[in-house]
């Protein structure tokens, strides 16, 4: 915990540094910057109680308690639903704040659910570790990052590619990037099965490795992507049906609507394929094969996604970095299938050998 506390600061006062040059390459009018401060200084500041309950989280959910973080982060939704407006329109006896009251309604929300993570870790876990018994920690922090450094860099290409593939959506105007930005909001939420599969899949792959027991690796893996399957088609299918009225709860504005819409009928054709690239990376990472998970995440943003999301952008514009995604999360999804598929193979020859 102690070295996630130290790198969530380090990434917070980095942040700082780079607000203003970040959402100016984002394309921000000097207009539009006091307002991106007042949202992000809140928002940098509450990295670590967002990151470290997460981190304690998962420690809990790998020795099979699997409830705490459900709940918690159940609550932890409908704490900030309930005090958002509170904090924003100036409820009650809150002052009004506008956009920072967003920022610091999730600040307040994601401190307590840290007192909470710390509370069970200690007490009734019994987790942490003496921070200043150094060579215990070393040597744990050696471990952690091991996989922890490829996972991460596994994670930070995902917000990357977003930021470069909004740079393309931004040279067709304001209301394409709000409406890609509304897009990327509702499948968020659209994503959270996949989420969720790729969470528990980690520490299953690990403990049943462990354990020798090669055939319950591919039976997850066969199970897990049905499963995509399945679930894919169904938000692809009520999204493709629900896409524009759930665009005019955002925003009135046409154009941004009927971006909004376009994406939503094209990119969720391919979640079920993402989310076989979300619990493959995770499968890895639980196989303590950190590294296959950082090549596909550059495949798929690299190689694929932006070379087709720069030439499909010329030939059909706005429509083209849509189809480009889709197209990015299917060729990869299916290239991430098979690999995990044969690492699991060699691992079972191994142990036989």
């Amino acid at each position: 915990m102690l070295l996630t506390v130290l790198l969530c600061i380090s990434l917070s006062v980095l942040g700082f540094l780079t607000i203003d040059p970040l959402f100016r390459a984002l394309g921000a009018s000097e207009a539009l910057l006091p307002l991106v401060r007042a949202y992000m200084v809140p928002w940098f500041i509450s990295i670590t109680f967002f990151i470290a309950p997460m981190v304690g989280l998962a420690s809990i959910r790998a020795l099979g308690h699997t409830k705490l973080q459900g709940t918690l982060m159940v609550t932890m939704a409908i704490s900030n639903a309930i005090l958002d407006p509170f904090l924003i329109f100036g409820w009650w006896i809150f002052p009004r704040m506008e956009i920072q009251g967003a920022a610091i309604a999730s600040l307040s929300v994601r401190f307590v659910a840290l007192l909470v993570t710390f509370y069970f870790m200690h007490f009734r876990m019994g987790l942490f570790v003496n921070p200043f018994c150094f060579e215990r920690a070393i040597a744990s922090w050696k471990r952690i990052l091991h996989v922890g450094i490829p996972a991460m860099a596994t994670n930070l290409i995902v917000p990357i590619s977003s930021s470069l593939v909004l740079a393309l959506v931004a040279l067709h105007g304001a209301s394409a990037v709000a409406g890609f930005g509304v897009a990327t909001r509702v499948e968020a939420v659209a994503l959270i099965l996949f989420y969720a599969l790729s969470s528990v899949i980690g520490p299953f792959c690990g403990q049943n490795l462990g354990a020798g027991k090669f055939q319950r690796l591919i039976d997850v893996q066969r199970i897990s992507a049905r499963f995509c399957l399945l679930a894919g088609v169904g938000v692809a299918i009520v999204l493709a049906l629900l896409g524009r009225s759930v665009a005019g709860w955002f925003s009135d504005d046409l154009e941004v609507i009927t971006t909004t819409t376009r994406y939503l009928q094209i990119v969720p054709l391919s979640y079920c394929a993402y989310g076989i690239v979300m619990f493959v990376n995770a499968s890895f990472n639980g196989l303590g094969k950190p590294l296959p998970g950082v090549v596909i995440s550059v495949a798929r943003v690299v190689v694929v996604l932006l070379p087709a999301a720069w030439l499909a952008s010329h030939v059909w514009g706005i429509t083209g970095i849509f189809v480009a995604m889709a197209f990015a999360n299917v060729v990869v999804g299916a290239g991430a299938y098979i690999w995990v598929q044969y690492a699991i193979g060699q691992e079972q020859q191994r142990s036989v050998g």
